[in-house]
């Protein structure tokens, strides 16, 4: 349709303002992504182009629209348990590291997404701690942080559908972990909802702000970055990390040549990262 079509040119110019709004990289091959992203935009601003859209975006003085492109372009979808080894190697290897914490465990889970990974931790959470009774005395406290204001609206709101909660999550967790609120959708129950608390925050910005972590989680994320914008963002995980700290990253991803902050440790199966004294 001639009302998508972008000039090479128009392409490349989005693709250096959406690298330094976010970090994100596009390759050569990731218009048809832009357009699929970018269309349903169209309307809602009132433009009539996929061409006048993009060069609009270009403006400084775009704020909104400026937000919500970089919105539509790093919502990505996610599932429940995901991978399910970071689960499993906080209940067998991390949490009883911290079972006798005199403080609450700190968890960050760094692109929220719509939720399911830091819920799918404070889950983890709570079967270990109904396992082990008297262990995480003083609870475990996660912090989810994604670029996407829409996305965090849906962590906070922690409710899905049913579409939603088939990807990843059994039906014993359902049982136990949602109450139904209707329509077909389901709600996170209270306890583990309390557990999580969500703000906004660009992978490239400063974590000063932050505090403190005991398990950063970052999966599936920097293999959108340059190698650059990944080393600068580990560097600063390094430094948002207690000694010893632990930092999970998606199984395709590897830290090789950026950073010597961490040990890696193979577990079976997976592998974790802890930060080096």
């Amino acid at each position: 349709m001639e009302n998508k079509h972008l000039q090479q040119s128009e392409y490349d110019q989005f693709r250096t303002f959406l690298e330094q709004q976010c970090g994100i990289v596009l390759g050569d091959n990731k218009l048809y992504l832009v357009k699929s992203r970018l269309a349903p935009l169209m309307t809602r601003f009132g433009v009539d182009t996929l061409s006048a859209l993009v060069n609009k975006t270009l403006s400084p003085h775009e704020r909104q629209l400026r937000a919500a492109v970089v919105d539509a372009m790093t919502t990505n979808e996610t599932l429940w348990f995901r991978d399910a080894y970071p689960f499993e190697l906080l209940k067998t290897k991390i949490f009883p590291e911290f079972s006798d914490l005199r403080r609450p465990v700190k968890i960050w889970s760094a692109a929220s997404s719509s939720g399911q990974e830091p819920y799918s931790i404070a889950m983890s959470a709570s079967e270990y701690q109904s396992k082990n009774p008297g262990s995480l005395k003083m609870g475990v406290q996660i912090t989810g942080t994604d670029i996407s204001n829409t996305m965090l609206d849906m962590c906070k709101n922690a409710e899905y559908d049913a579409l939603a909660l088939a990807r990843g999550l059994s039906a014993e967790r359902r049982k136990k972990f949602f109450k139904d609120s209707g329509n077909g959708m389901a709600q996170v129950v209270d306890p583990i909802k309390k557990m999580v608390n969500f703000r906004h925050l660009n992978l490239l910005d400063s974590y000063a702000l932050m505090g403190k972590f005991d398990v950063i989680f970052c999966r599936n994320v920097l293999i959108y970055f340059s190698p650059q914008v990944k080393a600068k963002i580990i560097s600063q995980f390094a430094q948002a990390l207690n000694p010893k700290g632990y930092l999970f990253l998606g199984a395709s991803e590897s830290m090789a040549g950026l950073s010597d902050s961490f040990d890696m440790i193979r577990c079976n199966p997976g592998i974790i990262y802890q930060k080096k004294q």
